[in-house]
């Protein structure tokens, strides 16, 4: 799990800088609706950054049960839903918005992955 620990350490750094960047280097760039979609992948990819590192540190305690379906879920999730995200506020591309929801399901995956998991402890 030491891969999800690193990766949910490095999205979760790059959400920082993406996310300020976002709030100072595009503020005269992007309209509001490009800000509220850069929001909104700065947040989920924040949280299942974390969600990583939690995943990481959750295989660690419970080495019977296989968390690695989530945490690869939500590196899926974070690619797929933020990812897209980013490039739709960068670009206006609608057609992006058909990917989004791809990512959205990963991370209903790994959070439904992670809740089957805990009901085998």
């Amino acid at each position: 799990m030491k891969l999800m620990l690193i990766t949910g350490a490095v999205f979760s750094m790059l959400a920082v800088a993406l996310g300020a960047f976002g709030a100072h280097g595009l503020k005269s760039i992007l309209d509001d609706y490009g800000k509220e979609i850069w929001q909104k992948a700065f947040l989920y990819q924040m949280f299942h950054g974390l969600a990583l590192l939690i995943t990481g540190l959750i295989q660690n305690n419970f080495k019977e049960i296989n968390f690695a379906p989530s945490g690869y879920a939500f590196i899926l999730g974070i690619l797929f839903f933020s990812g897209s995200l980013y490039i739709l506020a960068l670009t206006n591309i609608k057609t992006l918005g058909a990917i989004t929801p791809l990512g959205g399901l990963a991370f209903l995956f790994g959070w439904g992955w992670m809740i089957y998991g805990f009901t085998k402890i």
